[in-house]
C-alpha cells in the first residue's frame, strides 16, 4: 500500500483560457485564478493558494515551511491529510513548489514550461522569428 505523502507526484492538469478577461494578470487575485486552473473545487483552490503564500512567506522570512510540519499547516489550511497531500502533491506536479533539503520552496519549474510551450508554438507552429516573441 502506498502512503498518500509518498503517492506519485504525476502531471498536473491545468486550465488555458484564451480570452482576455480571464488572463491571470488581469485579476485582482492572480494567486487564486492561477489555483482555480489548477483544482476544480473552489475551496482547494483557495487552500492552495494560502499553502502557496506560506511558503512565500516562509521564504521571504527565511524562515522555509518546513515539510515535517505537515501536520501544523493541516491545522492552519483545516484540511485532512489525504486533502493537503492531494492538494501539495498537484503543486509539486505542476512544478509550482519543490521539496528541497525538507523545505519547501516556490519553483521555476513551471514559469519555465510554460515559457518553453509557449517558444515552441511561437516558432514551430506559428512559424515565427523567436527574436519577435
Amino acid at each position: 500500500m502506498t502512503l498518500v505523502k509518498n503517492a506519485p507526484r504525476t502531471a498536473t492538469t491545468l486550465k488555458i483560457r484564451s480570452k482576455s478577461e480571464h488572463w491571470i494578470s488581469h485579476s485582482k487575485d492572480p494567486y487564486l485564478e492561477l489555483m482555480l486552473r489548477l483544482f476544480q473545487d473552489e475551496k482547494t483552490a483557495r487552500r492552495g493558494r494560502d499553502f502557496l503564500n506560506m511558503v512565500e512567506e516562509g521564504q521571504l522570512n527565511g524562515e522555509p515551511l518546513k515539510a515535517r510540519d505537515w501536520k501544523r499547516i493541516m491545522e492552519d489550511l483545516e484540511i485532512s491529510r489525504s486533502a493537503f497531500y492531494f492538494m501539495r502533491n498537484k503543486l509539486l506536479g505542476a512544478g509550482l513548489i519543490a521539496i528541497r533539503s525538507g523545505e519547501y520552496r516556490l519553483s521555476g519549474m513551471f514559469s519555465r514550461d510554460l515559457a518553453d510551450m509557449s517558444r515552441w508554438w511561437w516558432t514551430a507552429v506559428m512559424g515565427n522569428d523567436p527574436e519577435n516573441l
